[in-house]
């Protein structure tokens, strides 16, 4: 029999490893477009500097997954059932999406990085906001997974 807590905590580390994953190949992509931009206007290395580092948060949130997890869920979950299993399962719909976000995320800021010079810097607001409404959908995941960790009574 496979223990729940251990099911559970290895959901947890999966939902860390996702958002730290992401928020690499996130970082990455908009990095890659802020070298290209700073061989054309280097004095853009503020709003380049900005705008790589916003797909960072989602290794916070896979972080908070796992202490919570490991602090609050694990500790409750009884010997016996399926609670490990859903908590598992929370677990991997939390590491997707916070994995994708950080990625698509660092897409978006990329556009935006590679329109620095043409806007002279004046796109740096607009592009954040865009690049918000992508990380709105890691803070979802996480605010959905409390939500079910409460609703399976395990938090």
């Amino acid at each position: 029999m496979i223990d729940p807590s251990a099911l559970a905590s290895f959901g947890s580390t999966l939902a860390l490893a996702g958002g730290l994953a992401g928020s690499a190949i996130g970082i990455a992509i908009a990095a890659s477009a802020g070298l290209a931009t700073l061989s054309e206007d280097p004095k853009q290395l503020r709003n380049v500097i900005i705008l790589a580092s916003l797909p960072m948060t989602q290794s916070f949130y896979g972080l908070i997954v796992l202490i919570l997890v490991l602090q609050q869920v694990a500790p409750g979950l009884p010997a016996a059932g399926s609670g490990g299993f859903q908590v598992l399962g929370v677990c991997l719909i939390a590491t997707s999406a916070f994995a994708a976000s950080a990625i698509y995320q660092g897409m978006v800021c990329a556009s935006g990085i590679s329109m620095l010079p043409k806007t002279a810097g004046k796109i740096l607001t607009s592009s954040m906001m865009l690049a918000v409404f992508v990380e709105l959908i890691a803070v979802l995941a996480l605010v959905f997974s409390i939500m079910a960790f409460t609703m399976l009574g395990v938090m």
